[in-house]
């Protein structure tokens, strides 16, 4: 190894952190007033959006130009590694917490509402006559009536369509492996139009779900825990979508070699783990 592929590429300073700091208080404030009833907060949420949009394809653009122009060693390429495993992991823990909401709601919160384990006096003091069943709005009937989103239809077809897209980007991968720049591109371009698909299916879904089923995001306990994660799955895939849709937008340009794509490997690891994701709701937010 040369003295030049021992040395550790250093960056210069970037204005992008501060971009992407101001980008997220926004969002979040927006955020914050839009869902407390505050019109003008769906505006400033939209703004923050936009910067860090803009934050993101600027700093992004700057990583390209600076990995195809020979600044990165092996070095750097570990310590992108470590940080797309813990990016991901950061992520796992993320929906952690939805899951871990859904589990304590369902199995331990309406069940001694009901009355369950020993916590009659819950039940007969506070409300008498609930019984703890999911799924369930809340012993306050919190939203009204409202209907259960059923595991077949959409929400089926939207398991098959990413099982095939996880499949279709690793036979991607392995064609880039193998110099099939051909392959390559269709399964590639096959797996981010899979992924938009997915994600036009869901708003189908949203919308048959508000307008016939009276399923909101204020439909009590269920109808939060159901759109909180499946909406934050959304907003990956669609995210995911976007990403390999740039790299196959460079690798058609001939940014990849069979030894040297990282890029791409980061990008199939964050799909594989919204598939996993997915696998989870499936079973626990849709058959369960």
């Amino acid at each position: 190894m040369t003295h030049a592929e021992n040395r550790y590429y250093v960056p210069h300073d970037s204005h992008w952190p501060a971009v992407g700091a101001v980008g997220l208080l926004f969002l979040m404030v927006g955020v914050s007033f839009w869902l407390n009833g505050s019109s003008p907060g769906f505006w400033v949420m939209l703004a923050g959006l936009a910067v860090v949009v803009f934050m993101v394809a600027g700093w992004f653009h700057d990583v390209i130009g600076e990995s195809v122009g020979g600044m990165y060693n092996q070095q750097v390429d570990m310590s992108f590694r470590m940080g797309m495993f813990w990016f991901i992991f950061s992520e796992v823990m993320f929906f952690a917490a939805f899951f871990g909401a859904l589990f304590y709601a369902r199995n331990m919160a309406v069940p001694w509402l009901g009355g369950e384990s020993n916590n009659f006096f819950t039940n007969l003091l506070l409300w008498e006559g609930y019984e703890g069943s999911w799924p369930s709005n809340g012993p306050g009937n919190v939203g009204g009536e409202y209907e259960v989103m059923a595991p077949f239809g959409l929400p089926l077809i939207n398991t098959a369509i990413l099982l095939t897209s996880s499949i279709t980007v690793t036979i991607a991968h392995h064609a880039l492996q193998h110099g099939k720049r051909g392959l390559l591109y269709v399964f590639l371009a096959a797996t981010f139009l899979l992924g938009y698909v997915f994600v036009f299916l869901q708003a189908e879904e949203y919308i048959h779900a508000y307008q016939e089923m009276n399923l909101k995001l204020t439909s009590g306990i269920y109808g939060s825990t159901f759109f909180m994660l499946t909406g934050f799955h959304g907003l990956h895939v669609t995210v995911g979508a976007i990403m390999l849709t740039v790299i196959w937008l460079r690798a058609i340009r001939g940014h990849f070699s069979p030894r040297q794509h990282f890029a791409f490997e980061a990008a199939a690891w964050y799909w594989h783990f919204v598939d996993v994701v997915w696998m989870g709701l499936y079973v626990f937010v849709y058959w369960m």
